[in-house]
């Protein structure tokens, strides 16, 4: 068998290892018995070797066959040797084994110019680098690629103009920044002299009613309501005239979202007739001049639609974040949060009690400005509106949501973990 020299192919040279034990490859080339013997007492060696696929063992004969000249010895069959020579030498017990097996091969090994024994020689990374090492490498990757990422909301609505994709970011920036205006003192009711808390939370309720049989938009709720608690916090009311400042408050809040607004008549007719024409039109003009006719405000309404795209809600998860921030209106002591937190609020309790159990994404988190942890205490003190909500007299949000028409959301299981796992 012979081989032929890279640098002149028309040269031929032999390959008995008996001459090339008394000859040298070169200067700083090892006879290739120390390379056997390193071979089979399990030193691994340094080479120089390309990188190529290991064959079969008789894809490597037929290939002998077909190709005269050979290719120097891949590293991934150099790394295999090297890896099982200690169980061929335990096996067989015969050093000439491994040789017997390059001798089959016929393939030359080129050897480090360094002139330092084997065990000198620094193993390879491929060979240093352990299972643990692997693992660990692997494990690394998989967390840099499940990292959650914020996902664009505003994508599928490109093409949609009542999406205002381009500047809905900076319309909400503007809702945050001034949603200051629309909050009221949370302890305003202390300077009414003839009305409290208990009076108010019955007014809403049954304007809760009143707005669903009128088939009105949500958003004539929210502003309703906002202007309520922003002139009782202005202005001295006796309590026989707070049924009429909610229904001018909804007159007003319906000529300012609805296309079609209920006339005085019904208003009065709803009331049982405890007013007058002149005496709405003249509690409207009161609201208007108390509040500077500032009607243009962020309520919660606003953050809610927004906060629930950011959620992926669907139709079930939106129901119940309306009923549970609609309890909330009810709920004197809720004006101590901001309309955006309690929005936020409110799809993050939806969320876990639709689910059943606690989540808060990147996205919601990036899209509300809040943590989970800052929406907790809201979110169990709406739940616990929720264990609630179908006991005592201030049914009406539990009624309104127990309807075929909102699917029945009231009826749901409150997430009363929510509420327990308070510290």
């Amino acid at each position: 068998m012979v081989i032929s020299d890279h640098n002149n192919p028309n040269l031929i040279k032999p390959t008995n290892f008996q001459e090339m034990g008394t000859r040298k490859l070169g200067n700083n080339r090892r006879a290739l018995s120390v390379i056997n013997q390193s071979l089979v007492e399990g030193r691994a060696y340094p080479c120089v070797i390309n990188k190529r696929g290991l064959p079969d063992k008789h894809e490597i004969c037929e290939k002998k066959q077909a190709d005269p000249v050979h290719r120097p010895i891949t590293r991934r069959f150099a790394a295999q040797i090297a890896s099982t020579q200690q169980s061929h030498a335990e096996e067989n017990k015969k050093p000439n084994t491994l040789i017997s097996n390059w001798n089959q091969f016929g393939d030359v090994i080129f050897i480090d110019d360094e002139h330092k024994s084997p065990s000198d020689q620094p193993v390879p990374m491929s060979l240093e680098l352990t299972h643990d090492k692997v693992d660990q490498m692997e494990e690394v990757e998989m967390e840099d690629i499940t990292e959650e990422p914020i996902v664009d909301i505003d994508s599928g609505d490109a093409n949609n103009p009542l999406a205002v994709v381009d500047y809905v970011e900076e319309l909400h920036e503007y809702y945050r920044k001034t949603e200051s205006i629309s909050c009221v003192t949370p302890n305003y009711m202390a300077q009414q002299d003839d009305i409290n808390e208990r009076m108010r939370a019955v007014l809403i309720d049954w304007l809760i009613e009143v707005h669903d049989k009128f088939d009105l938009m949500q958003e004539t709720l929210f502003l309703t309501i906002n202007l309520i608690d922003r002139f009782l916090e202005k202005q001295n009311v006796m309590r026989k005239k707070l049924q009429l400042v909610g229904l001018v408050a909804m007159l007003l809040a319906c000529k300012y979202e609805e296309v079609s607004v209920p006339v005085v008549g019904d208003l009065i007719l709803i009331s049982d007739k405890a007013y007058t024409r002149k005496e709405v039109l003249e509690m409207e003009k009161l609201i208007l001049n108390t509040l500077q006719f500032n009607v243009s405000v962020s309520t919660p309404y606003v953050f809610m639609k927004r906060f629930l795209k950011a959620a992926e809600a669907d139709k079930k998860l939106e129901l119940a974040a309306f009923f549970l921030i609609e309890l909330s209106l009810v709920e004197y002591e809720m004006l101590k949060f901001p309309p955006s937190l309690l929005a936020a609020a409110a799809v993050y309790a939806a969320h876990c009690t639709t689910f059943g159990f606690k989540q808060w994404s990147k996205t919601c988190e990036w899209h509300t400005n809040y943590s989970e942890d800052q929406l907790l205490d809201c979110s169990r003190m709406m739940v616990e509106f929720h264990q609630k909500a179908g006991t005592g007299r201030l049914t009406g949000v539990y009624r309104k949501y127990c309807s075929s028409k909102f699917n029945y959301i009231a009826k749901c299981e409150p997430a009363s973990f929510l509420s327990e796992n308070q510290s």
